[in-house]
């Protein structure tokens, strides 16, 4: 065969190709065989072998997976890529209905879609090809994994029809059931640890290094939103539909809805229908359908208003309590945790979830091997919520709250007025001795980073240190030479694997945390006094104390009174810091850290009342497009406002970003406080 002709054989080859992939699987309306698609790839990938010159960017062949990517590099985005506000009840969708409303005098339809739990994606075509593909990332900027996506079947290479010359595509990459059976049956088999849910195992996928694996394990792709400079089409709807005639794969489960009963059967129906979606959906998505009340509606910093999310309410599952744990907390704080017959729950697989008290062990009436109704708390966090008495055997027997400390065996004691039980033995307790220490170290506090990963437990496992004091006693000859080696399962990534971690003491190591101890020295008096570890005396609680005592002496010799004289300061944590520093054991500790050089004062910083947030308490909840939540809290500080972790009567407005915790949203509704989003906070400090 001659150059031309495989040329041109190549060309009809992809173009064939393509055509029965789009049939497969967009249409879902094959019309060859798999053999006889097999033998066309075959003789298209036995063409390009022989002449690579001649292979086309957007050739099929890109969909089994090329060469390794070493790096993924950020990118960023030409449209930012938002997020959306979530609802969560239908007061909520009526609420953002009637905002549109005030703002457009006109009738507004909108468009109902499913909400695909996966990952983000962002889709660059330039002149009918795939150029670029890139994550959400932070929304300004994301990874851009262009091979791995090309190895998606949904994704189009190379779009079909009247096309425009560039256009962006945001779409949602899954794992769809089926592929997450079969790769989770594999590694069963292995004897590997399973991947926890089809979402996380989606964007693993994504980020792999070999196309080929990404290839191997089937992700799927669905788009939902096109952007252009001057897009030609007056709504959303009509713009999916061009896209779907370009080659996109466009959910059919789109509806436009007139009014609040129309997106609530929407709604209602999907609710009770998405068990029997081959993947996985966590909400619905409604969306103004015209582009130009979009523009008249506009954007916050982080979501437009013209669209919201409605997530799912909790889903719940039934499984058997297997047995409890008591675990014990850096301040003596005793916590039940039921282990659970693994089960599947909104995505991810539970095998343990907490009993909180003594008291909800009680009202629950648990058994062992009880049949337990336990679901996700904001979908995050698995709770039992229930029992199935029904199936309550006959002879099992009550979970009883334990009487002694599990780790030291000390007695129990209950504060008055409390629910929880706490082990006393705070100075020979080892949990309570490792909590403490691991809290004075982190990032918060003393920041000494060279002391992660374990090496705390190391050290004190080597008898070296008993208090955070005796680690400015740590010399080099002591730590050299130390390590440990430990197996575990990492759950805490995307995909959990059984992981053997050698925490090893050398040279570089041992220098590293002698350096970063002699660093922390210079750790202001406020960071320190938060380091220590007292009882209910967070960050905010530290500062104000620093501030207003000026030195470590004038707050170990103020009484109770004196302490509740500070705004702020209720009977509780002023009893809590008088009660740290009446334990001669604390003083001793105190004056040794005074002795290696900690910063135990401060001079006093004048109030200014005539600052912006003056005399206002302001509670931060959630996650920020341009700030962290630690740089908001410092510029409230800074501005003259006051943080405050919780929200009562006496918060003045929240400050409230992506993914705020709905119980207190719900708390600060019912209230009447003042929420403010991320835009109307910078607006009020400016």
């Amino acid at each position: 065969m001659t150059k031309n002709e495989a040329k041109n054989r190549i060309a009809e080859l992809s173009e064939t190709i393509d055509n029965h992939n789009y049939k497969y699987y967009v249409l879902a309306q094959p019309s060859i065989s798999d053999y006889d698609f097999d033998m066309l790839m075959n003789e298209l990938l036995a063409l390009e072998r022989e002449f690579p010159e001649l292979a086309l960017p957007s050739s099929p062949t890109q969909r089994v997976g090329g060469d390794l990517t070493k790096e993924f590099p950020t990118i960023r985005h030409r449209y930012p890529m938002l997020s959306l506000s979530n609802s969560y009840n239908r007061d909520e969708i009526i609420e953002f209905i009637r905002r549109i409303e005030k703002t457009i005098d006109e009738p507004v339809e909108f468009v109902c879609e499913l909400k695909f739990d996966g990952v983000s994606i962002s889709l660059t075509y330039e002149h009918g090809i795939l150029v670029r593909a890139v994550t959400r990332g932070d929304g300004t900027q994301g990874d851009e994994v262009t091979n791995n996506v090309k190895t998606i079947r949904t994704v189009p290479l190379k779009l079909r029809g009247d096309y425009p010359d560039f256009l962006e595509m945001r779409g949602e990459v899954i794992m769809p059931h089926d592929s997450f059976n079969k790769i989770n049956a594999e590694r069963d088999e292995l004897d590997m640890p399973l991947f926890a849910n089809p979402r996380n195992a989606a964007a693993g996928t994504i980020k792999l290094q070999d196309p080929k694996e990404t290839a191997r394990r089937r992700l799927d792709n669905f788009c939902y939103y096109m952007m252009m400079d001057n897009l030609p089409y007056s709504s959303h709807y009509q713009s999916l539909m061009a896209a779907k005639e370009w080659g996109f794969n466009i959910s059919p489960h789109i509806k436009v809805c007139k009014n609040i009963d129309e997106i609530e059967d929407f709604i209602n129906y999907w609710d009770e229908k998405r068990r029997n979606l081959p993947f996985d959906i966590d909400g619905i998505v409604i969306k103004v359908n015209s582009f130009a009340q979009h523009e008249r509606l506009g954007m916050t910093a982080k979501s437009p208003r013209w669209a919201i999310a409605y997530k799912f309410k909790a889903e719940q599952v039934l499984t058997k309590l297997l047995s409890v744990d008591f675990q014990v907390g850096r301040h003596g704080t005793i916590t039940p945790v039921a282990n659970l017959e693994p089960v599947l729950l909104a995505g991810t697989t539970v095998k343990r979830a907490t009993l909180n008290n003594a008291d909800f062990i009680r009202q629950l009436d648990l058994h062992y091997d009880d049949m337990v109704k336990v679901e996700k708390g904001g979908e995050i966090i698995p709770k039992i919520v229930g029992i199935d008495l029904e199936k309550r055997k006959n002879d099992s027997k009550p979970v009883e709250f334990i009487k002694k400390c599990p780790e030291c065996n000390c007695i129990l004691t209950q504060k008055e007025g409390e629910t929880a039980w706490y082990c006393p033995n705070s100075i020979g307790c080892p949990p309570q001795i490792k909590g403490r220490i691991e809290h004075f170290i982190s990032r918060k506090a003393m920041n000494i980073e060279s002391l992660g990963e374990g090496k705390v437990e190391v050290i004190f496992d080597n008898h070296l240190i008993n208090n955070y004091a005796d680690l400015y006693d740590l010399t080099y000859d002591q730590l050299y030479g130390l390590e440990k080696v430990e197996t575990f399962i990492d759950e805490s990534s995307l995909f959990p694997e059984t992981v053997t971690r050698k925490v090893s003491f050398k040279e570089k190591t041992v220098n590293n945390i002698l350096n970063s101890l002699k660093k922390s020295r210079e750790v202001p008096f406020a960071r320190v006094l938060y380091a220590l570890g007292i009882r209910e005396v967070g960050e905010t609680t530290a500062k104000i104390l620093s501030n207003e005592m000026c030195n470590i002496d004038n707050i170990i010799n103020a009484s109770v009174e004196d302490l509740q004289s500070i705004n702020t300061i209720g009977p509780s944590i002023a009893q809590n810091i008088r009660d740290f520093f009446d334990d001669e054991r604390n003083i001793l500790i105190v004056n040794r850290l005074k002795v290696h050089g900690l910063q135990f004062s401060q001079e006093k910083k004048e109030k200014q009342d005539n600052l912006p947030l003056s005399g206002k308490t302001i509670v931060v909840s959630g996650v920020f497009a341009n700030f962290s939540r630690d740089e908001i809290k410092q510029k409230i500080e800074e501005l003259g406002g006051k943080n405050s972790s919780s929200i009562s009567s006496k918060t003045d407005f929240v400050v409230a970003g992506d993914k705020m915790g709905p119980e207190k949203r719900k708390k600060a509704e019912e209230l009447g406080i003042r929420i403010v989003d991320e835009e109307e906070f910078i607006e009020l400090i400016s």
